[in-house]
């Protein structure tokens, strides 16, 4: 690689370690993303339910499983919305620290390979 000053600093096996894991979390970033923005969606559908279940004056509810809607009283309808809701809340949890740990991994990859490369390595996207 070339500096801007035209002369050339020596890739190491380590440098091109640090390049590849920079690509992996940055890919890992991107997929954490979709998977955050499906779990918000998750939560906001089951709210939306949960809502919709305060206003329902029946006693047994239909109730999806997978495929397939199962009839159920509205206490157990309830209990397992509320199980779904605190799970869908833990996994979004889970998934935004992990995009936190991501971000600071690649910060300090870019701080070490840029204090190296200067401008002649390029690890923004556009």
């Amino acid at each position: 690689m070339q500096q801007g000053g035209g002369s050339e600093t020596e890739v190491t096996w380590e440098d091109q370690q640090n390049i590849n894991k920079f690509g992996r979390l940055n890919n890992r970033f991107h997929e954490l993303e979709d998977e955050i923005k499906a779990a918000k969606e998750l939560n906001v559908s089951l709210e939306d339910v949960s809502n919709e279940l305060i206003f329902t004056d029946e006693e047994v509810i239909r109730f999806q499983i997978g495929e397939v809607f199962a009839h159920m009283p509205r206490d157990e309808a309830e209990a397992r919305l509320e199980k779904m809701k605190e799970e869908a809340s833990k996994d979004l949890e889970r998934l935004e620290e992990e995009k936190e740990s991501v971000l600071a991994q690649m910060a300090e990859l870019k701080r070490i390979l840029y204090g190296k490369f200067k401008d002649s390595i390029n690890l923004e996207e556009d």
